[in-house]
């Protein structure tokens, strides 16, 4: 059995994260969904809009999930080996870049592939969040 992974806030839930979990899913046979707890959030700088507990169930509920846990770190390779996961998805912003590679080869030497994804063409949840606000402010 191939078991995959992905993680994120999935705050604003999106047809990004939808096509993400339904790409990800048509790759493997278990979909594990790692979903960012907001104390990691609030470390990132930034604050989600949904509380984890709402944003987590919304993610379970979705019919490519197969279970969803929370994240509480960015060591995604750890996840992965605790898992059991062989795939990790990931967005295509990350592709190529320094840190990225010596991801690679680290996930690499663990037998683990990472699969990167296009990112979904004029949506995101920054962007619905600053519409959000335009909106509120006329």
């Amino acid at each position: 059995m191939t078991i995959g992974y992905t993680a994120g806030v999935f705050d604003l839930f999106h047809i990004g994260h939808l096509n993400l979990l339904k790409n990800a899913k048509g790759m493997c046979d278990k979909l594990i969904v790692g979903v960012t707890a907001d104390e990691l959030v609030t470390y990132k700088g930034k604050r989600a809009v949904i509380p984890f507990h709402d944003r987590i169930e919304i993610v379970r509920s979705i019919k490519y999930v197969d279970a969803a846990v929370a994240q509480y770190d960015m060591d995604k390779l750890t996840m992965c080996k605790k898992l059991g996961a062989s795939i990790l998805f990931v967005g295509d912003d990350w592709y190529g870049t320094e840190k990225w590679e010596n991801y690679e080869k680290e996930f690499a030497e663990a037998g683990i592939k990472i699969i990167y994804f296009p990112y979904t063409q004029g949506v995101s949840s920054t962007k619905i969040t600053q519409a959000i606000n335009l909106l509120r402010s006329e």
